[in-house]
């Protein structure tokens, strides 16, 4: 308590400094949590990826289609309770820049390994009963308008349909599935014997396979066993974990999260040497008051205490002022306007903001702390 009632008084001395540092370190952590957003969107949920559920897909790429065959002969390797299919369709609505996922599955099998994806009973069933039926996440129909019997038309890029070979293949939306927070709400389901029966080529292929272990410790055996029923087929598998897989995917846009630190690692340099400076600074300006107080009895110890905690001080104001800013600003809404699936701050990144508060305030201060440490307080009083 001593120490605050002398640090407080100090920031009144160069009121604009202190508020420009502070300043400095909020936008720094507003910042921040806006990256630490935009990296988790760009993970595609891959922090709350299934524990039990593991992906097969092709040895050689993601883009190489699978016999949907394989499912059965999945199914029954020890280990698995059950198996399900999807595949990218990777059509267009309207324009190339309104970019969501598209698969098509079987709707009863992919909503049981999904249980996170929740959907009204009664648009289950309208699933089930219509042939074209289609569903959505909120954050897509957010996006875009939709509502349950609306009629979305896709433009596809490579699976042409069978109806006058042509591109268009026309939707009936008949559910809106939620989720949590982190939850990807923003792919398009449609069923996948519409889409099998219509398409242009490639009956009886699928593009991936989901699958869930019965005990996810024994994931790892279970996916080399799957593996080892295909090795030497014509269609070799590769079985990943879904955070391996959904990371894979995700990475194809490039590394994503190696940006976000790149550009992350540069600002808190630069922040950490603007708040180093006017520590440094306003050390050197009170040379002789700090004098004063080494010589009434203030050990080297206590010296450093004093400066460290008008670090911290600056540090967790403008920090923890920047990171409640960042997070409502997030919570706000995605900027893109439904472009990235899930737009939140992972709690993961809110503990390290947190973490990284407290560390810019100590090292800022580190270097001015000693200095006050070691001061003479002779050669101190000399220089008023």
């Amino acid at each position: 308590m001593k120490f605050i009632r002398l640090v407080l008084p100090n920031f009144k001395r160069h009121k604009l400094r202190t508020l420009l540092t502070i300043l400095s370190v909020m936008v720094a952590f507003v910042l921040f949590a806006y990256l630490g957003a935009i990296r988790n969107a760009f993970s595609f949920g891959v922090s709350v990826a299934g524990a039990d559920r593991l992906i097969v897909r092709h040895k050689v790429s993601l883009i190489q289609l699978l016999p949907q065959s394989y499912e059965q002969e999945i199914e029954r390797v020890p280990g698995v309770s059950d198996a399900t299919h999807a595949t990218w369709f990777g059509a267009i609505y309207k324009d190339p820049k309104n970019f969501f996922g598209q698969m098509p599955v079987k709707p009863e099998e992919f909503m049981r390994m999904y249980p996170e994806f929740k959907l009204p009973p009664e648009q289950m069933q309208a699933w089930l009963k219509t042939r074209t039926g289609a569903i959505v996440g909120r954050t897509t129909a957010d996006r875009f308008g939709w509502k349950v019997g609306d009629k979305i038309p896709l433009m596809a890029t490579y699976w042409r349909s069978k109806e006058k070979n042509s591109q268009l293949w026309t939707f009936d939306l008949v559910g809106i599935y939620e989720g949590s927070p982190e939850t990807d709400t923003s792919n398009f389901f449609f069923r996948h014997d519409y889409f099998d029966e219509m398409r242009r080529g490639g009956q009886g292929q699928v593009g991936w396979f989901y699958i869930r272990v019965k005990d996810p410790k024994n994931a790892e055996a279970v996916a080399k066993a799957v593996d080892a029923v295909f090795e030497n087929s014509p269609a070799e598998t590769k079985t990943e974990t879904e955070k391996a897989f959904v990371k894979g995917f995700a990475e194809q846009a490039g590394n994503i999260g190696a940006i976000v630190m790149a550009i992350l690692t540069a600002v808190f340099f630069t922040i950490l040497l603007v708040a180093g400076n006017t520590m440094a600074q306003a050390v050197r300006e009170r040379m002789s008051e700090l004098g004063v107080l080494k010589a009434i009895g203030f050990t080297d110890t206590q010296m450093m205490l004093l400066v460290l905690t008008e670090a911290l001080v600056i540090a967790i104001v403008g920090g923890g002022i920047g990171l409640v800013l960042g997070y409502y600003a997030v919570k706000g809404g995605d900027p893109t306007g439904g472009a990235l699936p899930v737009f939140v701050v992972p709690v993961r990144d809110r503990i390290l903001g947190v973490v990284f508060v407290i560390l810019l305030g100590l090292v800022s201060g580190l270097l001015p702390a000693l200095q006050a440490m070691r001061l003479n307080a002779v050669e101190a009083l000399r220089r008023e």
